[in-house]
């Protein structure tokens, strides 16, 4: 019931539309119920008109007209207020599904990481989508109608006792098996219509995986595979679903059964009620009326049961969202920072992802403006996870993390991440043309600050020879787009922020070698007065930083100039003799003399050896 209570206090702020759609119902019960007196009085009075000579009674035309009149006006006017409750209970529901689908989604906005870490997003996709329509059907179909069918109920019963108490008994002595079988069926469809929206959210999340990594599926020809898992998840939501709406539809019928039976009992001993003369024809009609309009609430009791156990499954699993507490909160005394003059310490850093071991332990990090600090290590040894520190994608969980001297956290999210410019290694662009994505994250930026950046990431050039240059729409995912001019493009995007504090997150993973030298050329004079995190595998981006940072095991293994590690022979002499001596080599060997390199003091190469053909 908290559920339901928490939807209705979000319906409750459209209240002029909730107030409007009670009261047009309560007018259009009103009007309803006057109809059946109106026929059941001209029914008496054509019966009394049919005796003739018998009784002698006879009716103007006035009257009838009369009475015809009144019934055609009542019907318009019911009809009218059914469209007026109709209009106010659809664009209520669909107030409140808009309000609801905001909230979630600026929910999302402003959950860190760790959050999202653990989420499957075709699980979300399946809350946003097909639990919010069943939080809009239960507004439109339970909170409104639910207290018609009451009030309706109430007002038939208690017009039905005044005009036949006997009759009336009959008509409910199926009530108790109409409650108790409700009471049973809304507790199974709870149940049911949660795992039904449990497996659409699965069922959601492989249509979106195989979508995303489609070019995979057919890399290894998995095409069958991926059928066959997707259509075993379908099956088993066809299943789910097939059952909750036989049990409905089950439910339905035994209502139908119930009042068709009482309908039977009723005409039979109506019957025998005008034949005594206890009761008019036109009486025993208004009775018939008035309980035909009774079948309106039972029948409709098994959908409004069916919108209340979907509300509550769905409303649950809303709720668990728009409840979650991001790991990383923002302090209500937050500051905004404004332009940092980059200091950057990590002052004993440590950190664990949730339930795994700790990515970082103890790290020491002083970073000047002005600076390049380079961080080199193996995978996991947690390069990455500084720089998601950095701008609060997760909270350390030792230590602190100071830019100009004041711990991060007590800066405004929105500040500190306008502050620090990030280039991730896994680039991710919008579906929109080239100009929108660089200017993403920024407000008012003009074609030429556009253009200005990219020039500066060697993306001008090659946007400038596309048919549409800035216009020129990249696709999905940028799929249009090859993997260094995705890479340049989101430089260029970082670049526009002009942030004191600079990111680059392996960011020439996916260039050539020359790109790569071009990025580095046009960067040197981007990273001035900036504090400047270059985190790579390759070592020939790192040795001309001010400060590298070798990583082993979430542990800083060894710092210092390119020059103070090669001569510490430790981990970083290793990765030098492993990528950047061989290059070397093979420079040396290309400025041989030409006697084809084959002998160098007396002793043959044996790699240029090979290439040539020669064996000895």
């Amino acid at each position: 019931m908290q559920i339901l209570v928490r939807i209705t206090k979000i319906a409750w702020q459209f209240r002029s539309r909730l107030i409007l759609a009670y009261l047009t119902f309560f007018a259009a019960v009103g009007v309803s119920l006057l109809i059946p007196q109106i026929f059941g009085e001209a029914i008496d009075l054509l019966v009394d008109v049919d005796k003739g000579g018998v009784t002698g009674k006879s009716v103007a035309n006035s009257t009838l007209l009369f009475l015809a009149t009144a019934l055609l006006g009542a019907s318009l006017v019911r009809g009218f207020l059914d469209f007026a409750r109709t209009y106010c209970t659809d664009s209520l529901s669909q107030k409140v599904s808009y309000d609801i689908r905001n909230r979630f989604y600026d929910k999302l906005q402003h959950l860190s990481f760790a959050y999202h870490d653990k989420e499957h997003t075709g699980e979300l996709m399946s809350k946003a989508t097909a639990d919010v329509e069943a939080i809009r059907r239960f507004v439109n179909m339970g909170l409104v109608r639910a207290l018609e069918v009451v009030v309706r109920a109430i007002a038939l019963v208690a017009i039905l006792s005044f005009m036949n108490w006997e009759l009336t008994l009959i008509s409910l002595v199926f009530v108790p098996f109409i409650v108790i079988r409700s009471t049973m069926v809304m507790g199974r469809l709870r149940a049911m219509w949660l795992r039904v929206q449990v497996r659409m959210g699965e069922a959601v999340t492989i249509l979106q995986e195989n979508l995303v990594g489609i070019h995979v599926v057919k890399a290894f020809a998995s095409e069958e595979y991926e059928k066959e898992k997707f259509a075993k998840k379908a099956q088993e939501v066809r299943e789910e679903y097939y059952q909750s709406e036989r049990l409905q539809g089950t439910n339905s019928a035994w209502m139908t059964f119930f009042f068709t039976a009482g309908l039977g009992l009723i005409i039979w001993y109506g019957g025998w009620e005008v034949i005594r003369g206890d009761l008019t024809a036109g009486g025993l009609a208004k009775f018939i009326l008035y309980l035909n309009q009774l079948t309106f609430p039972i029948r409709m009791s098994s959908f409004i049961i069916n919108s209340f156990s979907r509300a509550i499954s769905s409303g649950g699993r809303l709720f668990e969202v728009l409840d979650a507490e991001s790991p990383v909160i923002e302090r209500p005394s937050a500051k905004v920072l404004e332009r940092a003059e980059g200091l950057v310490e990590f002052e004993d850093v440590s950190f664990a992802y949730e339930g795994r071991m700790p990515a970082l332990q103890h790290i020491n990090i002083s970073a000047k403006s002005d600076q390049i600090t380079a961080i080199l290590g193996a995978p996991g040894s947690g390069k990455s996870t500084i720089v998601n520190l950095l701008p609060r994608f997760y909270d350390v969980s030792e230590g602190s993390i100071t830019i100009d001297g004041k711990d991060i956290r007590e800066f405004t999210l929105d500040s500190l991440r306008h502050n620090v410019g990030i280039v991730q290694q896994d680039v991710f662009l919008f579906s929109a043309n080239i100009h929108d994505n660089i200017a993403y994250g920024v407000k008012n930026a003009t074609r030429e600050d556009v253009i200005r950046a990219a020039k500066v990431a060697q993306l001008h050039d090659h946007i400038e020879s596309l048919a549409d240059g800035y216009d020129t729409w990249v696709g999905e995912r940028g799929s249009t787009l090859s993997g260094g001019q995705r890479q340049r493009l989101s430089i260029a995007r970082s670049i526009l922020i002009d942030p004191p504090v600079l990111i680059l997150d392996d960011s020439t993973s996916s260039v050539d070698v020359q790109t790569e030298r071009m990025i580095h050329q046009a960067m040197i004079n981007v990273m001035k007065n900036r504090t400047t995190f270059v985190i790579a595998h390759r070592l020939s981006t790192v040795r001309e930083a001010d400060l590298i940072v070798v990583l082993k095991d979430g542990q800083i293994a060894e710092q210092g100039t390119h020059e103070e590690l090669l001569a510490s022979k430790g981990i970083y002499q290793d990765i030098y003799d492993l990528q950047l001596q061989p290059q070397e080599e093979l420079l040396l060997d290309a400025s041989l003399p030409p006697n084809n390199g084959l002998q160098t003091g007396g002793a043959v190469n044996p790699r240029l050896a090979a290439e040539t053909g020669d064996d000895d």
